[in-house]
């Protein structure tokens, strides 16, 4: 048991354990008492507390996307932050943003399941990749106002981050970047098979 006395290891873990937390999944079953894990695409993103929500009472349902969006992307940010502040070493800190993606989207606290990770990844990589997650930002919402399907923008967004680090960064180490990529587009499957057959929703 030594190794929980590891600095890196208690990070990593409280990494995974905060990314776990299923914001979404709490304030849907507190503030409106629906399990958003029954309804709609059966995720704990803040799209689907949005559309789930919205059947019932469409003005909480938009201060509850906005806070489980929040939230997603906070939790990452505070213990990258908290890592940042004891000076921890850029490897560990990449490592604490991969696991804070793997712990949304694969939750302890869910038996291993979990939302896309597009929230939780836009905060690490805000963190780690300013530049390059503002020109995704900027893709996103472009792509969401003209195309209005949430999966879309998000899978668009994602590529031209992966794509405008390799620019900018190019000497870096990008297995973490491509690894958090992976991820998301991994939980995105099924929003890529309905895209694929013209069935994905619009958020309108």
């Amino acid at each position: 048991m030594e190794i929980l006395f590891n600095i890196n290891v208690q990070f990593y873990l409280a990494a995974y354990l905060v990314g776990s937390i299923p914001f979404g999944l709490l304030l849907a079953k507190f503030f409106a008492g629906v399990n958003i894990k029954e309804s709609g695409s059966q995720s704990i993103g803040a799209t689907n507390v949005l559309r789930v929500v919205k059947q019932s009472n469409p003005a909480l349902a938009k201060k509850l996307g906005a806070a489980t969006l929040a939230l997603d992307a906070l939790k990452g940010i505070a213990v990258l932050a908290l890592a940042m502040l004891m000076d921890m070493p850029e490897s560990t800190l990449w490592a604490v943003a991969v696991l804070a993606v793997i712990g949304h989207c694969f939750s302890v606290y869910l038996m291993f399941e979990g939302g896309k990770g597009v929230a939780t990844g836009l905060g690490v990589l805000a963190v780690m990749l300013p530049i390059e997650t503002a020109i995704a930002f900027g893709v996103w919402f472009l792509a969401a106002k003209t195309l209005k399907i949430s999966s879309l923008s998000s899978l668009i967004a994602l590529l031209s981050l992966v794509i405008a680090s390799f620019f900018i960064h190019p000497d870096m180490a990008h297995a973490p970047v491509l690894i958090i990529a992976f991820i998301i587009i991994y939980k995105h499957i099924p929003n890529i098979i309905r895209l694929i057959k013209g069935e994905e929703k619009k958020v309108i």
